[in-house]
């Protein structure tokens, strides 16, 4: 995973005499769910076309924290990717305008249901009761992308913790938006992963400006205690 780490005096969520503070301290396990972003073999796997290096070495944390939340009452969500040859979920805006088209091609392909590409990262714990979504766009929450919000709110899920990858693309993005959409949203560092430390960097830092928390595993896991 990065070594690097959000400078505290960019988080305002860490400043303990910020308002923003006092409403991260504590998290009610039963109203909280995880949500583990694209952990598909697309980018964890050494063979996937999206590879990211870094990205099987922030399994351990996932899985610690899925643990702690299923053993205290709460959620855990996997989110994926899954696009199509045609219709809404083939994308030609991004697969075919915006990157090259034979890669593009190549890249839907493998994140095509079926594919092994597509499949869930083996060492991820998921158990049978846990929700998988797929999604059709970089956020989970935009509209048509994906069912996560009709999910969670039928849960009464109120805060979410993001991980997985791509810290600044997939990961920032869902974020985003479901502080957007009114949920308590943390990202988690040492549970996300990007191309490079400078990507990580700042997707982590756009998003504790103005959206919500970003905090470490056990900086996570201390709150949900607390709740």
């Amino acid at each position: 995973m990065h070594k690097t780490k959000l400078p505290a005096i960019l988080n305002p969520a860490l400043d303990e005499k910020s308002d923003r503070a006092k409403f991260f301290n504590e998290f009610e396990p039963g109203n909280t769910a995880l949500l583990v972003i694209d952990m598909q073999n697309h980018w964890v796997d050494k063979d996937g076309l999206s590879y990211v290096k870094n990205a099987h070495e922030i399994v351990p944390n996932i899985n610690r924290i899925a643990d702690h939340l299923r053993t205290s009452g709460g959620m855990v969500v996997w989110v994926i990717v899954s696009f199509s040859d045609t219709g809404r979920s083939a994308w030609p805006m991004f697969f075919e305008r915006l990157e090259n088209a034979d890669e593009g091609a190549q890249a839907r392909k493998a994140l095509t249901p079926g594919s092994p590409m597509h499949d869930l990262w083996p060492d991820l714990d998921i158990h049978v009761g846990d929700p998988i979504v797929s999604k059709d766009r970089f956020s989970a929450f935009i509209a048509g992308s994906s069912n996560l919000e009709e999910l969670l709110r039928g849960h009464g899920m109120d805060t979410v913790l993001i991980a997985g990858v791509a810290t600044n693309i997939c990961c920032e993005s869902t974020a985003r938006d479901a502080m957007m959409l009114d949920f308590r949203t943390v990202m988690i560092e040492d549970a996300n992963v990007a191309r490079t430390d400078e990507d990580h960097i700042a997707g982590l830092r756009t998003f504790a400006q103005s959206f919500g928390a970003v905090m470490s595993t056990s900086d996570v896991i201390t709150r949900l205690g607390r709740g």
